[in-house]
């Protein structure tokens, strides 16, 4: 069998040598082997040449056989990805929703097995709803619609200030005054044409609730309290998930609130408002300018594998990330069966 596999190899690279074309070249092995087993089955067991081949006929058979499974299994795994990729190709390219520069926009989602095509219409046809467009709202406006979520509506009375410059990378020093909803609406539109940006430009309060029912998902980025309970008890009536996170100096925490899927709901781990003198704002205590990407980041990417239903989320469990020391940790969180806004 070593002369075999020794001339088989000689053949294979002197093929390779001339550029024969691989159907060619596995005709020559192919060739090769019935020849071998030729002489077996007819050459006399103490036939020098039958003694150098080794092995009788059924030996010789039964490694053929093996063979050809192993070449069958591959060209049929190959021809089944081919298959696969050219159906999701035509699926793509045949719905209006997707259009030629689309499909190039978002290849590199595309060929993600955890996301592929079925993945980016699942983007493409959600909404998704951010509360706050400063510091958290910036990386997850941005990313959002970089990667081809369909509607992104964002709420924010405020305006941009040159203080904001330092960590809310969506404005620019020319969108001074001017509401941050409308800065990043351009800036978004500006970087993905495809996406519709729906600003509001007032802030999220008891007239502003029923805005979550046009949307499958919300993203609270603000900055205070009272706005994020709001947020929450108006997803929990409305079965809507709910990421929120929040910063301070040099850390941050991030978490999915889903409580129709059995996660707790914001008001479970966060039941009482801190106590004055334990919070401060971001003009009062400052923050590391990258902090607010990092964490907005993560939003924005727990959005997609939600949406997409990527990998494991971040319900029931939150990640603490403290820049000043290059430390993240991960801790559970449980439902509280006797919380006023998801309790039983």
């Amino acid at each position: 069998m070593v002369m075999f596999l020794v001339i088989a190899g000689v053949l294979w690279g002197i093929g390779w040598a001339l550029k024969t074309p691989f159907p060619l070249r596995l005709t020559m092995i192919g060739v090769l082997y019935l020849a071998v087993l030729l002489a077996v089955s007819i050459l006399p067991a103490e036939a020098p040449l039958r003694q150098t081949l080794g092995g009788g006929f059924k030996e010789w058979a039964v490694f053929g056989g093996v063979v050809v499974l192993i070449f069958a299994y591959r060209f049929a795994l190959k021809a089944l990805k081919k298959r696969a990729t050219k159906d999701e190709n035509q699926n793509l390219q045949s719905s209006p929703a997707f259009r030629d520069a689309e499909l190039e926009r978002y290849s590199r989602h595309i060929i993600l097995r955890e996301i592929g095509g079925q993945g980016q219409r699942k983007l493409k046809d959600a909404r998704v709803l951010v509360i706050g467009a400063g510091g958290l709202g910036a990386p997850v406006l941005q990313y959002l619609a970089a990667s081809g979520v369909g509607t992104i509506g964002v709420i924010d009375d405020d305006v941009v200030d040159a203080s904001n410059l330092q960590r809310q990378v969506i404005h620019t020093d020319q969108s001074q005054d001017m509401p941050k909803v409308f800065s990043a609406q351009k800036a978004m539109q500006t970087q993905n044409p495809f996406v519709e940006v729906r600003p509001y430009n007032r802030r999220f309060d008891e007239g502003s609730t029923s805005l979550i029912n046009d949307y499958d998902l919300v993203i609270d980025g603000s900055d205070n309290f009272e706005t994020r309970t709001l947020v929450n008890a108006t997803c929990v009536a409305a079965g809507i998930p709910l990421l929120s996170a929040a910063i301070t100096q040099w850390e941050g925490q991030v978490s999915l609130y889903h409580p129709a899927q059995n996660t707790p709901c914001y008001h479970c781990v966060f039941p009482h408002k801190p106590k004055a003198d334990l919070t401060t704002t971001c003009a009062e205590a400052g923050v590391a300018a990258p902090l607010p990407g990092i964490l907005g980041t993560l939003l924005a990417m727990e959005a997609i594998k939600h949406i997409t239903g990527a990998g494991q989320g971040l319900g029931g469990r939150m990640m603490i990330y403290d820049a000043l020391y290059a430390e993240t940790r991960m801790i559970n969180i449980k439902k509280n069966a006797d919380c006023p806004i998801c309790g039983t």
